[in-house]
């Protein structure tokens, strides 16, 4: 049987830095208010004229390209997870399409809010195993600044901006690469996190503009408790479909959201936190970019046949965990 694995990753993080007290003094807010919360030091922010999510996908794409020595002319598909498209239309990926040469690729984007990546590595599975593609991308690029309200103190120091993107490949080995996964929505968690205008519902307007609808609204507390709970359950529930104990696991890697949900899902899982990814401090909450974004950074810590849980958490509610063999 074939299975799909991931042959290569890379990741891209704007220069330009958002830091706790630079956010002081402009938002009534301060760094021990924001760290003893979150977890969050400093985020980085694209500040590239003209520049979107676009831009940092194609940085994550060539350095990827580039280190695994692959042509552009040989990528077969571009998956795009994305809340923050360059355009409600064309596609984000169809952009990123263009910019890499990616000649021989049919492309499109999903929206599975901060969950996107890990359902997009579950698409490339699929697409892999059917035999339909060979080599297929999954790009995560996200310029949360572009939808952060910062003069809401609750919600401005979370986000950030970044791009990850993984080769995923076809083996024989069906011990090593996209081992299962689970994966559930819930419409009703809507009005907890959305972005209320810019959408056929409610399109945009002096009124919406003004009343900054077209920005993240998040009620904090309900998103939290449904948050830690999916994701430990999802993550549990993958656990034990594959007879995986804690011990059996290298490491698990949870959607960066707040440092305070990542520290509850591991306490509950009974997972000890040296065997937690975690990079938030410096790079915030990048939505579906902070799973590769991490995994790229801490890679180093990771060694071929590693079994590893990852696990997301977004706006629907829609959320889910995969089990991974590292194979790297």
């Amino acid at each position: 049987m074939v299975n799909a694995r991931i042959t290569g990753i890379a990741s891209y993080v704007p220069d330009d830095i958002l830091d706790n007290e630079m956010l002081s003094k402009i938002v009534d807010t301060n760094d021990e208010w924001i760290t003893s919360r979150v977890g969050i030091k400093e985020r980085h922010i694209l500040k590239v004229e003209g520049a979107g999510s676009s831009y940092m996908g194609t940085k994550a794409i060539e350095k990827l390209l580039a280190e695994t020595g692959t042509a552009p002319e040989d990528i077969d598909l571009l998956i795009c997870a994305t809340s923050n498209p360059d355009y409600r239309f064309p596609s984000t990926a169809s952009v990123m399409i263009h910019n890499c040469g990616l000649t021989n690729a049919y492309g499109y984007d999903l929206e599975a809010a901060c969950a996107g990546f890990i359902v997009g590595l579950q698409d490339a599975n699929a697409y892999i195993r059917s035999g339909l593609y060979k080599k297929v991308l999954v790009v995560a690029c996200e310029m949360m600044s572009s939808m952060t309200n910062y003069t809401d103190r609750a919600t401005c120091p979370l986000f950030g901006d970044a791009a990850g993107a993984v080769l995923v490949e076809p083996t024989d080995d069906n011990t090593v690469g996209v081992i299962d996964a689970v994966f559930h929505v819930d419409g009703t968690g809507r009005d907890h996190l959305l972005m209320k205008a810019g959408g056929s519902v409610k399109p945009a307007s002096h009124e919406t503009v003004d009343a900054m609808e077209h920005c993240v609204y998040q009620e904090g507390r309900a998103v939290y408790k449904h948050a830690v709970t999916d994701m430990l359950t999802s993550s549990l529930d993958v656990m034990k479909r594959n007879g995986l104990t804690v011990d059996d696991i290298a490491y698990l890697i949870p959607h960066q959201a707040n440092l305070r949900i990542i520290e509850a899902v591991a306490e509950r899982a009974g997972v000890p936190m040296e065997k937690v990814l975690v990079n938030i401090e410096h790079r915030g909450n990048t939505s579906a970019a902070t799973i590769p974004v991490c995994l790229d950074e801490k890679k180093h810590l990771l060694h071929k046949g590693d079994k590893l849980i990852l696990t997301a958490f977004g706006a629907g509610f829609t959320w889910g965990a995969m089990y991974l063999v590292w194979d790297l």
